[in-house]
């Protein structure tokens, strides 16, 4: 019989605060994360905003020196995990140290410390070239420096499913302590990608909302006036143990990991598929693997990237899998407040769901103000509304057609 997994530590830096607590309590209050670029002039950019972490000071988290050695994406991936851990109480010893993996995601890994090296070679030669532009750069990072400063040796790795990434990375470690390769995982994703070059290629694609005249109201998921994404920035971490490990060691339980499911679309290598069947066969999967029935669910933290297709997709691949009963369904969508934090997203709304369930309150879609006849359920709009759910879904869809979901439950 496979291992119950359960959840234990919740760490994240968002745009919205540089912890779990504070970016929580930003969200109930509705509080956008979007503002003009600093990070770079975007003067001559389409789009001259994003929501980036403030405040963040990495020198003084882990010391100049080891702080200079890794890229922004995996500086964020370490304070979340060490704040996860801390909450966890998991200690990592001798005893325990083989059967502690990591499983970090991101979408694109070390693309500032890549577009800040390319410059001093080309314009100082490449004999200037840092020698930590490899280890900083690379998507296994993250994943790398947290096992070596937690000292943990059991299974490491990375995963790259574009914006899926820290929900596949979160349910593929799951799968890691269900079958018994491990006891416990410090697992979720992080990333940093608000630089010139990531802006420039989104504005390329027309991705990209471009309310430069008016930052905070700029995302707005499901809204019939949205046009495009913001990008965001930050990272999530979650500490999940098998149940028996957990109770072992007198560790407080905040929920428990209860589906998962995964699926691509094979359609269309950005553009989600009209009809979200590939999105709904995740919701499916992961229904299926909680043993849930479609009344079990009481709230989605959607995808909701406030592009056109993504959040009609998503609404029919709702309506798609539970018929009627998705509009008894609340369903709101954090990157209104958060942006899209690409490949972290998934994980920092599993951070989120979390925090839904353990105090029983529904974080809104911000910048709700004209329905959408296409997108047409309940949206929780613009205020947190309080609730008891049971079972949380959270839907991660990323380009190449990865779609991920999660399900969290009510620890029994």
């Amino acid at each position: 019989m496979r291992k119950r997994v359960v959840v234990t530590g919740l760490g994240c830096v968002s745009p919205v605060g540089n912890t779990a607590k504070d970016t929580w309590q930003a969200l109930l209050a509705g509080t956008s994360g979007t503002a003009p670029i600093t990070s770079f002039d975007a003067s001559a950019h389409k789009t001259k905003f994003a929501a980036e972490v403030k405040g963040f000071d990495a020198a003084a988290l882990f010391g100049v020196r080891d702080a200079r050695k890794m890229d922004r994406f995996t500086q964020f991936a370490t304070a979340a995990a060490l704040e996860a851990m801390e909450q966890s109480g998991l200690k990592i010893d001798e005893s325990n140290r083989d059967r502690v993996g990591i499983l970090i995601g991101t979408g694109i890994g070390g693309i500032s410390t890549l577009l800040e090296q390319y410059e001093i070679m080309r314009q100082r030669g490449p004999d200037r070239v840092s020698p930590f532009l490899i280890p900083m750069m690379i998507s296994d990072g993250a994943a790398g420096n947290i096992a070596i400063r937690l000292g943990a040796r059991g299974a490491n790795m990375s995963i790259a499913t574009a914006c899926a990434s820290g929900a596949n990375a979160l349910g593929e470690a799951a799968e890691m302590i269900r079958r018994g390769a491990v006891d416990a995982m410090i697992a979720g994703a992080s990333e940093a990608a608000v630089n010139a070059i990531a802006m420039a290629g989104m504005n390329a694609m027309t991705a990209l909302s471009t309310r430069n005249d008016d930052p905070q109201t700029a995302s707005r998921p499901f809204d019939k006036d949205r046009d495009g994404f913001v990008m965001g920035e930050g990272a999530g971490i979650l500490i999940l143990e098998s149940f028996e490990y957990a109770q072992a060691r007198g560790a407080k339980i905040l929920c428990e990991f209860s589906g998962y499911g995964t699926t691509d679309d094979a359609y269309h290598i950005s553009a989600p598929a009209e009809d979200g069947a590939g999105a709904a066969n995740s919701m499916r999967f992961a229904m299926q693997d909680a043993g849930l029935q479609l009344t079990d669910i009481d709230y989605i933290n959607a995808h909701g990237t406030s592009t056109y297709m993504n959040d009609k997709s998503e609404t029919s691949a709702i309506k798609s899998v539970f018929g009627e009963q998705a509009y008894k369904i609340a369903v709101s969508s954090t990157k209104s407040m958060t942006g899209h934090l690409l490949g972290a997203s998934g994980a920092v709304e599993a951070v989120v769901s979390a925090m839904v369930i353990l105090d029983n309150i529904l974080p809104p879609t911000i910048n709700y103000t004209t329905p959408d006849p296409v997108c047409d359920l309940d949206y929780v709009p613009n205020q947190a509304r309080k609730a008891e759910p049971r079972h949380v879904m959270s839907n991660s869809f990323g380009f190449g057609g990865h779609n991920a979901t999660l399900i969290l439950s009510r620890f029994k």
